[in-house]
C-alpha cells in the first residue's frame, strides 16, 4: 500500500507588492507530499521506469463531446496516426508489462504501440477516464446549456465540482492513488501504461504528490508521453520519484491547440541552454567551475532550438547572463531575424534579448557548495546532496526571477507579443516550473531537464493565474543528438 504523508511546510506568500500588482493571482503555497512511501520494499530496490501515454483522438474528441468513463468512441484515422508515431517513438524500449484501461480508444492506442511484443498486457478497469456521470455524452456546448452552473464550475473549480452526488476530480485522485501499488509491485523495470487525459494527470500528481487543485495543470495530449523515474535511496527508503519528462507529442509542441480546453494567451517557452565545457563529462566525469562556453555538441543543440522556434515570431528574449545562455539566446536571435528579412514582406526585424542576474542560479550554487558535480550533471536525488544554504539561495533567487519574467510578460511595451522565450541552465528551468506551480523548495527535485530541452508553460487565463504545465524536457528537435525517450538520464 502507498501512503502520501505531508512533509514539507506551505511557504509564506509572495509580497504585498506582488499581490497588489497582481491581485488574482494565487499566491498561496501548496504542501508537497513525499516521495510514494512503499511497504513493499522489493519495489523500491532497482530503478523503474513508467511511461504513461494518453490515447489518441477519439471520435468523441473530434465531435467536441464529453467521454468520461464511456465507451462509445473509438480511435479516428488520426488517432490512430497518432499512435503509430508513439510506437515509433518507444520503439526502443524492451517495456516488460504494459498496463492499459480498457476502453476501446486507450486499448486500441495499447495494442498498436504494443505491437508484436510478448510481454504481458494488463486491462486495469482503474484505469478507465475520470467518471462524469450525468455530463457524459453530452456536447461541450449541450452540457453548458443543460446543467448551468455546475457545468461553469466544472471548468473553474473541478477539483470541487460536484454532479450527481459524487466530486469526479475527488474520486480520480483516489483511484490513481490506489493504481500506483499494482503497477509497481510488478517485477519489471520499464512498464508502459496507456489511459486517458484525465486518469494520466491523476497519475503524475499523485506520484509526485500533488494534489486535486493541479487537474487541469500538467497538460495531457492524445498520444502525449510523460515519463516518471523512480530510484530506490541509498538507505532503504521510499524511492525518489521524478517527473523526467511530461507530454512528448507526436508533433511540435509548439504547433498550438488549445491548454486544457482553453486557448493560451501567453506562453513562456523555457529554453535550456546548448552544453556548456562546465558541464560534467560523460569522460572524465568531471565539471569545471568558472563560465564557459558551448562546446560543439552545444552549438549544435542551439542551432536545433533557433530552428525549432523558426516558426514563432519571437519579439523578445530574456536569458541568464552565463556564456552559455546568452549564446544560444544569440543563436535564436539571429535566425529569428534572418527569417523575418526572408518573410512575405521581407522587412528586417529586431529581436530584443534582455540577460537576467536572477536567472543565473548556478552563481549562487558555487558560493554555497562545494560538490559542483551536482550542479553540472542533475542525477536523482540531487536536491539532497545540496546543504540547506544552497537550496534557500536557489529558491529565493527563482522566486525573484519567476516575479521578474511575470511582469515582463505581462507588459504589453516590454514583451508586445504572446510568447516570451527564456533561456538558462536546467537547474534555473527546474526551479521556475517549481515557481510556476506554486510548490515549496522541496518540489526542486521532481524534475529533470537535459540541456538543449525545452519546455512550455501555458496562460489561458493570463500571467495574473497559475499557469499550465504544456511539457517538459522536449528534445525531439536534436535529431540524431536528442534524449530518447526510453533512455534512463
Amino acid at each position: 500500500m502507498i501512503s502520501l504523508p505531508l512533509t514539507s511546510p506551505i511557504s509564506p506568500n509572495r509580497s504585498l507588492l506582488h499581490q497588489t500588482r497582481r491581485p488574482n493571482l494565487t499566491r498561496r503555497r501548496f504542501w508537497i507530499r513525499s516521495s510514494l512511501s512503499l511497504q513493499d520494499q522489493d519495489t523500491a530496490k532497482t530503478p523503474k521506469r513508467v511511461v504513461l501515454v494518453r490515447h489518441g483522438q477519439s471520435t468523441w474528441n473530434e465531435e467536441g463531446r464529453i467521454q468520461g468513463s464511456s465507451d462509445f468512441s473509438v480511435l479516428t484515422k488520426k488517432g490512430e496516426t497518432q499512435a503509430d508515431i508513439s510506437r515509433q517513438m518507444l520503439a526502443g524500449d524492451s517495456f516488460d508489462v504494459c498496463f492499459t484501461s480498457p476502453l476501446k480508444r486507450s486499448k486500441k492506442t495499447a495494442e498498436i504501440i504494443w505491437g508484436s511484443r510478448e510481454s504481458e498486457m494488463i486491462f486495469d478497469y482503474e484505469l478507465r477516464e475520470i467518471d462524469l456521470y450525468s455530463f457524459q455524452g453530452l456536447l461541450k456546448k449541450e452540457g453548458k446549456e443543460k446543467f448551468g452552473e455546475a457545468f461553469k464550475e466544472w471548468q473553474e473549480d473541478p477539483a470541487n465540482f460536484c454532479i450527481d452526488g459524487h466530486y469526479p476530480v475527488r474520486e480520480l485522485w483516489s483511484r490513481a492513488r490506489g493504481c500506483w501499488p499494482g503497477i509497481l509491485a510488478h517485477e519489471s523495470k520499464s512498464v508502459l501504461v496507456v489511459a486517458h487525459n484525465a486518469v494520466n494527470q491523476a497519475l503524475v500528481a499523485t506520484a509526485i504528490g500533488l494534489g486535486t487543485e493541479y487537474f487541469r495543470s500538467l497538460l495531457q495530449s492524445n498520444c502525449g508521453v510523460s515519463v516518471l523515474d523512480f530510484t530506490p535511496r541509498a538507505d532503504g527508503g521510499s524511492p525518489h520519484v521524478c517527473l523526467n519528462r511530461l507530454n512528448q507529442t507526436p508533433n511540435s509542441p509548439l504547433a498550438g491547440g488549445s491548454s486544457g480546453g482553453r486557448t493560451a494567451s501567453k506562453q513562456i517557452i523555457l529554453v535550456c541552454h546548448g552544453q556548456g565545457n562546465n558541464e560534467v563529462s560523460a569522460v572524465t566525469n568531471q565539471a569545471a567551475t568558472n563560465d564557459q562556453p558551448m562546446k560543439m555538441l552545444g552549438v549544435i543543440q542551439s542551432q536545433k532550438i533557433a530552428e525549432l522556434l523558426l516558426d514563432l515570431r519571437v519579439s523578445s528574449i530574456v536569458c541568464s547572463p552565463e556564456t552559455a545562455s546568452i549564446e544560444t539566446a544569440a543563436a535564436i536571435s539571429r535566425v529569428q531575424e534572418a527569417a523575418g528579412c526572408l518573410g512575405v514582406d521581407s522587412v528586417p526585424r529586431y529581436v530584443k534579448t534582455k540577460q537576467m542576474n536572477e536567472l543565473n542560479v548556478e552563481g549562487v550554487l558555487h558560493k554555497s557548495n562545494q560538490d559542483n558535480d551536482v550542479i553540472a550533471s542533475i542525477q536523482p536525488g540531487w536536491l539532497s546532496q545540496l546543504d540547506e544554504e544552497a537550496v534557500s539561495a536557489l529558491w529565493n533567487r527563482s522566486e525573484k526571477a519567476w516575479e521578474s519574467l511575470l511582469d515582463e510578460l505581462s507588459d504589453e511595451e516590454a514583451n508586445p507579443g504572446d510568447t516570451m522565450v527564456v533561456v538558462g541552465s536546467p537547474i534555473s528551468h527546474i526551479s521556475l516550473i517549481a515557481q510556476c506551480l506554486n510548490l515549496t523548495k522541496e518540489g526542486l527535485g521532481l524534475f529533470h531537464l537535459d540541456a538543449g530541452s525545452i519546455s512550455v508553460i501555458d496562460f489561458p487565463d493570463g500571467p495574473s493565474k497559475r499557469g499550465v504545465i504544456r511539457c517538459t524536457n522536449y528534445t525531439a528537435h536534436l535529431g540524431r543528438w536528442c534524449i530518447p525517450i526510453t533512455r534512463l538520464t
